[in-house]
């Protein structure tokens, strides 16, 4: 297995790449990210890879590559379409440096998926006092 990483250019936060998917999903169908190098190493991310997306700076959420497939821009330039589930899984954030094009993500270097509703990691070295203030704001 191996995942792809790449920069959400564009949307601010996860929540604008999710409202521009989900409107890509229903007019463009299937949903897919268009680039123009197809991935030498098809067959790896077809087994069970995922798409990594930077947004805003930050890892932060990652979707299952399910093909691999012959695209077009629209203009019939040929590309490489990489066709997406289109639930977005959040992950452990991780600041990244901006990057042209995608890279290749091995699964031992790809950060963890964070389950929904269980608690941040290092939350027991938070100070006292933010700690109070994050459970008075319904954050924790």
């Amino acid at each position: 297995m191996l995942h792809m990483l790449k920069l959400s250019v564009g949307p601010k936060d996860v929540a604008q790449l999710r409202g521009i998917q989900k409107l890509r999903a229903l007019t463009d169908p299937p949903l897919r990210h268009q680039t123009r190098m197809p991935p030498k190493r098809r067959e790896e991310i077809l087994d069970g890879g995922s798409i990594y997306w930077v947004v805003a700076g930050f890892l932060q959420v990652r979707q299952r590559i399910l093909d691999i497939i012959e695209d077009d821009w629209g203009d019939g330039t040929p590309c490489c379409g990489l066709v997406l589930d289109p639930k977005l899984v959040m992950v452990e954030a991780r600041a990244t440096k901006a990057f042209q094009g995608w890279r290749y993500l091995t699964p031992e270097d790809a950060p963890a998926d964070i389950r929904e509703g269980a608690a941040a990691s290092g939350m027991e070295s938070l100070p006292d006092a933010l700690k109070a203030a994050l459970r008075e704001a319904r954050l924790i």
